[in-house]
């Protein structure tokens, strides 16, 4: 190259033999980049606009949705999906949206981003938060906020689609794309599941997604083999007594003097009946009752998160407060009538499994393309996402969910010298390092289904 910059120095015209030698150079320089990585017009034909996602990225963390009522970004997903080709189909499962887009011969495989946000009061200061109020689906006005990053998922999908919709001569199969509401109150995967996902559309043979992590920095990504994040059950407690006054209790029946009995008593599931071996995590997050300083109330009220991997433990833990809470109410002396009352509510998230086959070769697949020191391996976490759902159904279909860095590299290190907390997921000043993470995002999903699709 040197030779010829100074055999035809910038600006002077390329005339003649040397003109047509250039040019035979340059294309074989091209397409030789286009096979070995190296920069040239091939190359850049792949990449994603990055301005034009990051004003994507915008649009959607200023204009957040309540979980089940996301219809303008439901429309707005499903534009883009069809801008790419897809054949698109809204409504499924409330506001799902579900994109198909036939390559040829092959496997199938499933890009799944949520597009619920969280009653969340932004307090991030960015010049593009949101300043969105609404009403969720019981009519109750409140906040709304991206604090979990689901529109750095839907954004970072877009991007992969564009991505991969510009190399479609580099893959073969069948790419569905889904848009999913109500991941935040673990509805939305069991309704598009119940509305057809898998039977009016393509079953996959690989499903695949990507959670922020405020936790990790924006240009790495973390995976964990098998159980990646847990099953989640909301209990109720209803403890009924017998009222009066306070200055007799012994003309009563104290329910929160039977409550904290229950609270404390609760504690012992973990530490006393599960193997230490076993995670679990049973939390008393709020406990109502009374109004008044001397008045003795009839009932009091606890309500429970409940924490595990497998269904068998989960069964455990369920039986296990349900004798604890019977046991302590016949103690206290109460009347069958009167035994507490044990309630597991319908919203439930199971257990996200990543198939750990699935998982280990995509980490092979991240490692060669982003750098070992950028692809880690982590344990499991307590939380929960919907995405298991998707796994679960037999036969069983592998799944990978993988967690994507939100935080500036530079922010992250500073934090862990100076061990100052970040900003967690669900908090008001949670806002990812988007434009890395998307970067991110985009090339880890790409090499993932590259490596995916075509695979006979």
């Amino acid at each position: 190259m040197r030779y010829i910059a100074a055999a035809n120095p910038p600006g002077a015209p390329m005339t003649g033999s040397f003109a047509g030698a250039f040019r035979a150079f340059l294309t074989a320089f091209l397409l030789l980049g286009s096979l070995i990585g190296m920069p040239g017009a091939a190359a850049a034909a792949e990449a994603p606009n990055w301005r034009s996602l990051e004003k994507i990225y915008r649009q959607l963390h200023s204009s957040p949705e309540l979980s089940n009522v996301e219809n303008q970004t439901a429309k707005f997903m499903a534009e883009h999906f069809r801008k790419l080709g897809f054949t698109v189909t809204e409504g499924i499962g409330g506001t799902g949206v579900v994109g198909v887009l036939r390559n040829g011969s092959g496997p199938t495989l499933m890009l799944r981003a949520d597009m619920d946000a969280l009653p969340v009061l932004e307090e991030t200061g960015a010049k593009f938060a949101s300043k969105v109020r609404m009403k969720n689906s019981a009519g109750v006005e409140q906040p709304v906020m991206h604090a979990c990053g689901h529109d750095i998922h839907m954004t970072s999908l877009i991007g992969t689609l564009q991505r991969l919709v510009s190399i479609k001569d580099s893959w073969s199969g069948t790419l569905i794309a889904i848009a999913q509401p109500a991941e935040e109150v673990g509805q939305g995967a069991r309704n598009m599941l119940a509305d057809g996902l898998f039977t009016k559309f393509p079953r996959p043979d690989y499903n695949l997604a990507l959670h922020v992590s405020s936790a990790l920095p924006s240009d790495s990504i973390a995976y964990t083999p098998g159980y990646a994040l847990a099953n989640v059950d909301s209990v109720d407690i209803i403890v009924h007594g017998v009222g009066g006054h306070g200055a007799y209790p012994n003309t009563t029946k104290d329910p929160v003097v039977l409550a904290s009995s229950i609270v404390g008593s609760l504690q012992t599931i973990v530490s006393r009946e599960l193997s230490p071996l076993t995670p679990a995590v049973v939390t008393v997050g709020a406990f109502h009752a009374g109004h008044k300083h001397n008045v003795i109330s009839n009932r009091a009220h606890l309500q429970l998160t409940v924490r595990s991997y497998s269904q068998e433990t989960r069964q455990q833990i369920f039986s296990a407060i349900r004798r604890i809470v019977r046991g302590q109410g016949m103690a206290a002396g109460l009347p069958e009538d009167l035994l507490p009352e044990v309630k597991v509510q319908d919203e439930y998230t199971p257990s996200a499994f990543n198939n750990p086959e699935l998982a280990e070769r995509l980490a092979g697949v991240w490692r060669d393309k982003m750098g070992a020191a950028k692809t880690v391996k982590v344990d499991p976490v307590m939380g929960g996402e919907d995405f298991g759902r998707y796994g679960q159904v037999e036969p069983k279909i592998p799944s990978v969910i993988f967690w994507l860095g939100g935080v500036s590299r530079k922010t992250f290190e500073k934090a862990m010298q100076t061990q100052t907390p970040l900003p967690s997921l669900h908090s008001s000043t949670f806002l990812p390092d988007y434009k890395t993470s998307l970067r991110t995002g985009v090339e880890a999903t790409t090499a993932a289904a590259l490596e995916l699709l075509g695979d006979e």
